[in-house]
């Protein structure tokens, strides 16, 4: 199991770049779900000029190009993506030349047993861990695949003490933003096997506060 910290988009990226560049971190995992294809161009001139060497996963959008996609696999040495199922979001482009790195997300949906021809799956543990709170017949669904498929890669979320409400009416526990290291803890529950090389910290907090998630999760689940 390697944990890396991420740069994510859906809030202001500028700011960890920055810590990125001031504890000259060089592998670090990029989620390109919050930007466009104008903001990524700009994105990836700043990652350039960054400390930034190698972005091992990348948790892409279904409107990148495959240009962008081979950038990634030549510049950064990016080994594994993940996407949304196509149900969620179909995809615009042709990725069949990557099609055997791209696994596919456990989100807010029942996973179908071909998962649409692809390798396997992005395990996001606090969604399913939400599914385990809230939704019992599809956290029932979705570990019976989860157990039988390649697990490629991993996001790593925060799952509270309280629920809340998101934007569609869901009663939610898992979120993108940690306020004690014990939002962790229910990583305990899950079997070893199912973390992969690949798992990616998906917080909006800080870098420093992500590497201290990392060191919790090593030394504590």
């Amino acid at each position: 199991m390697t944990i890396y910290p991420t740069l994510t988009t859906l809030v202001d990226y500028r700011p960890k770049l920055k810590e990125i560049n001031a504890l000259k971190l060089e592998k670090v995992c990029v989620f390109f779900t919050g930007l466009n294809f104008k903001e990524r161009k700009e994105l990836f001139l700043e990652i350039e000029k960054s400390t930034i060497k190698e972005i091992p996963f990348a948790h892409i959008k279904s409107d990148m190009t495959k240009e962008e996609l081979n950038f990634l696999t030549l510049k950064y040495k990016t080994k594994v993506f993940n996407i949304h199922s196509q149900e969620e979001h179909p995809l615009i482009y042709d990725y069949t030349s990557f099609k055997e790195r791209i696994y596919i997300e456990n989100v807010y949906n029942y996973l179908k047993e071909d998962l649409e021809g692809y390798p396997g799956i992005c395990l996001d543990f606090s969604h399913l861990e939400n599914d385990s709170l809230v939704y019992k017949d599809r956290f029932e669904n979705n570990l019976k695949i989860i157990k039988k498929s390649k697990i490629g890669c991993n996001h790593i979320s925060a799952v509270l003490k309280d629920f809340y409400i998101n934007e569609k009416g869901e009663k939610r526990y898992d979120n993108h933003l940690s306020l004690d290291l014990s939002d962790f803890d229910y990583l305990k529950k899950y079997d070893k096997s199912l973390f992969s090389e690949f798992c990616a910290i998906e917080l909006n907090n800080d870098i420093s506060y992500q590497l201290k998630v990392i060191d919790y999760i090593k030394n504590e689940i």
